[in-house]
């Protein structure tokens, strides 16, 4: 069982209204920012392969990487498996992406199949591929599939935005988050939306100080 599907902004506010009304730290993010993002993206190869582009690189980089990919017909795993290596050195993977993209590529996952997996099995399939952590494997689930009550406590603006919203000492680490994040079950992903809006925001106000 696959669990509540993010589809539309209406979700969202859905799981943001059932947050808020829940924990005093979410209300705030909520009353202050509104609904967050849909953040919905088209599952399949290129969105996996688009965000082992993006690791241990800056935003420019990993934009003009992907574009040469693109140009280059190599966004899907047909062709990535084919390439050479001189191809994929071209368009700017390194070693390790190379080696990363062309695994993935040849993995022969079923990312149809994902869809109707529960959240564990799914985020497990993910990670057995080459170059794929559970950073990478949970925003896969919570963009691409839409996941509801997936949430990455690795994620380094989540744990700042759950420092500043909820005037924590220090930064929560991974398992510290994970475990503040159970309290926002069935709506984690809408949790997380929420941490990254108020992350927005409040980078901006310091920004203007």
């Amino acid at each position: 069982m696959t669990g509540r599907i993010i589809e539309t902004l209406e979700d969202v506010g859905e799981g943001a209204a059932w947050l808020a009304a829940r924990d005093a730290g979410m209300a705030r993010a909520f009353e202050r920012c509104g609904v967050p993002p849909l953040r919905r993206r088209a599952d399949g190869f290129p969105t996996l392969l688009q965000a082992v582009v993006g690791q241990q690189v800056s935003t420019a980089s990993a934009a003009a990487i992907w574009a040469r990919l693109e140009t280059a017909g190599l966004t899907v795993a047909e062709a990535v498996a084919a390439a050479s290596e001189e191809d994929l050195r071209a368009v700017g993977l390194s070693r390790p992406k190379m080696r990363y993209a062309r695994g993935i590529a040849t993995a022969g996952l079923d990312f149809v199949a994902l869809r109707s997996l529960p959240d564990d099995e799914v985020i497990a399939r993910l990670v057995a591929l080459p170059g794929i952590g559970p950073w990478t494997a949970e925003i896969y689930a919570l963009t691409a599939l839409g996941r509801a009550d997936v949430f990455p406590p690795g994620d380094l603006a989540l744990q700042e935005a759950a420092r500043m919203l909820y005037g924590l000492a220090d930064r929560p680490g991974t398992g510290d988050l994970r475990t503040m994040a159970v309290q926002w079950s069935p709506w984690r992903a809408v949790a997380a939306r929420l941490l990254w809006a108020w992350y927005r925001a409040e980078k901006q106000r310091e920004g203007m100080t």
